[in-house]
């Protein structure tokens, strides 16, 4: 089966035509247009067929066998017949492939937003370098911010504890799918009535497993009040850890004043003797 370039190149997007693709200093260039028949006016949604003028965009794609990849994409700017409609003249957007003001294309965004997820910042950035993508450790999180926010299902059992924003001066709360071992929400405080509030929108919470703060067995009683309360494992350990070193402090006395043995009783190490025959003297 032979493939046209459109559906090689971009096999997500319809309605782009692919016109030629050159090679040149390390850079692949794809010169396209869009085909639509129209476009949607961004401020009414109106439908409209008539061109003002067409302009050039260049959006890095993602990059290729290793080489660097610029479109070269076509497209119309199409004038607003309703007249009531604040925009007069608009630029169509190709779904799937370019969004206003975007330097790049809608792949390569997801890409580098996933790269973020993964990485943040400084070594999202050095990954992107790897890849063939020029990118600013401050631009990666910035992508991040921009994709929308998860449609996570209510978790069956949550786990609730503090963070510190500015450890000693600002405490808020993280909450976290004990099941998935991810988090779910960050409140901003860690007042009791904070995660009763985010508590009592989610009916469905079997178990809150928390420590042993009390704002937070307030908030979780109030919140809460058909799930039980448990504490999690580090809290258990930790808690045992600190009995055991109570225990041991308020009995040290008694191993400092342990009755030595009597002096008949210690045994004095025997002295090494040679080995008949062995060529290492003793002594």
């Amino acid at each position: 089966m032979v493939l046209r370039l459109e559906e090689l190149l971009f096999p997500s997007t319809a309605d782009v035509s692919v016109l030629a693709v050159g090679v040149k200093n390390e850079t692949v260039r794809i010169e396209a247009r869009s085909t639509a028949g129209g476009s949607a006016c961004p401020g009414c949604g109106s439908w409209s067929t008539r061109v003002h003028s067409s302009y050039l965009r260049f959006p890095a794609d993602v990059p290729s066998a290793g080489l660097r990849v610029l479109l070269c994409l076509r497209v119309r700017r199409f004038i607003c017949q309703v007249a009531s409609c604040g925009r007069r003249t608009f630029v169509e957007q190709v779904p799937g492939l370019t969004r206003r003001y975007s330097r790049w294309t809608e792949r390569l965004r997801s890409t580098l937003a996933a790269v973020g997820l993964a990485l943040a910042g400084r070594a999202g950035a050095r990954m992107a370098s790897v890849l063939g993508v020029s990118v600013s450790r401050s631009t990666v999180p910035r992508l991040v911010e921009t994709l929308p926010e998860p449609d996570l299902p209510a978790p069956r059992v949550v786990g609730v504890d503090e963070y510190a924003t500015r450890k000693g001066r600002h405490y808020g709360t993280v909450l976290v799918d004990v099941e998935t071992r991810r988090p779910v929400d960050l409140l901003p405080d860690r007042e009791a009535s904070s995660p009763a509030a985010w508590l009592a929108e989610r009916p469905g919470i079997e178990v809150v497993c928390r420590d042993r703060a009390p704002f937070f067995a307030e908030g979780a009683t109030v919140g809460a009040p058909q799930a039980v309360q448990v504490a999690d494992r580090w809290h258990l350990w930790h808690n045992l850890g600190e009995a055991a070193e109570r225990c041991v402090a308020d009995h040290r006395g008694c191993l400092l004043n342990r009755a030595p043995e009597p002096p008949g009783q210690v045994q004095e190490p025997e002295e090494p003797t040679d080995t008949p025959g062995s060529p290492w003297p003793t002594g």
